[in-house]
């Protein structure tokens, strides 16, 4: 099922993500100006624009990664003030950059434990990784995403598809509210497009929110409920896919044209 059709009609459902006439300045350049935008829980936004539209300064700030210089940003209820990437993680908020943050010399189960490791004590007194335990859970987070991947295998032998794959269920065991992913299906074959995209769409089926941020537009028909774009730091569209074709997306994403849908 697309994700577009498990979003509810949001009555009186408040969003998990809302942002307030954020703005952001670097110096005299204006990077985001008056952004609002909603997301709820189970909804696929895909955030589109062209290189220096703000989509990375947006989903920095998101993300914790920097401040906004003007506005409001609220979050799962709360109003968020410190903007902080482990806080935010903290919060809920896990971002998949395209480098995707992963330790290649470790295999998969330390992966997706990387910086929150779980330890046991030796006799009772010397507190040593819990490896055991870490590959268990691992792998029982990889089979609810139908995920599979060799749990002692370093990460740097697998294929770019199947680092996606790791980082996502790392994401989806820390119980991520919001995913922001960066171009997931960049550089991957066929095979695993496929399959990534999949995992999008079963992420939303559990109620996880997604930001995607992509250049391939099929994949936005595909998985998107939502898309949102960005001109020179504004936002110049945000309608539903079925409302939209690919030719008004691009004209948005060129010229800065609205489109209300």
């Amino acid at each position: 099922m697309k994700s577009a059709d498990r979003v509810s009609e949001r009555a009186g459902q408040a969003p998990l993500l809302s942002l307030r006439s954020i703005g952001k300045r670097f110096g005299a350049v204006q990077a985001l100006r008056d952004i609002d935008l909603d997301i709820w829980p189970g909804e696929v936004l895909a955030l589109l624009g062209d290189n220096g539209a703000g989509k990375s300064t947006l989903v920095k700030i998101i993300a914790g990664a920097q401040a906004p210089s003007a506005g409001r940003m609220h979050f799962n209820d709360q109003t968020v003030r410190q903007f902080d990437p482990r806080y935010a993680r903290d919060l809920g908020i896990e971002t998949l950059y395209q480098d995707l943050a992963v330790a290649e010399n470790l295999d998969v189960a330390a992966n997706i434990f990387l910086g929150r490791e779980r330890k046991r004590r030796l006799l009772g007194i010397f507190p040593i990784l819990a490896r055991r335990e870490m590959r268990k859970q691992s792998a029982l987070a990889l089979q609810k995403l139908a995920i599979e991947l060799p749990l002692r295998q370093p990460v740097g032998e697998l294929s770019g598809g199947q680092r996606q794959a790791v980082a996502i269920a790392r994401a989806a065991y820390w119980q991520a509210k919001l995913v922001i992913m960066d171009e997931p299906t960049a550089a991957i074959g066929v095979g695993e497009h496929a399959a990534i995209l999949h995992l999008i769409q079963t992420l939303a089926a559990s109620g996880v929110a997604v930001i995607l941020i992509t250049h391939t537009m099929p994949d936005v028909w595909q998985v998107a409920s939502r898309i949102t774009v960005l001109t020179r730091g504004e936002k110049a569209l945000d309608g539903k896919p079925e409302s939209l074709d690919e030719n008004t997306v691009v004209k948005a994403m060129l010229v800065g044209k609205g489109v209300a849908a």
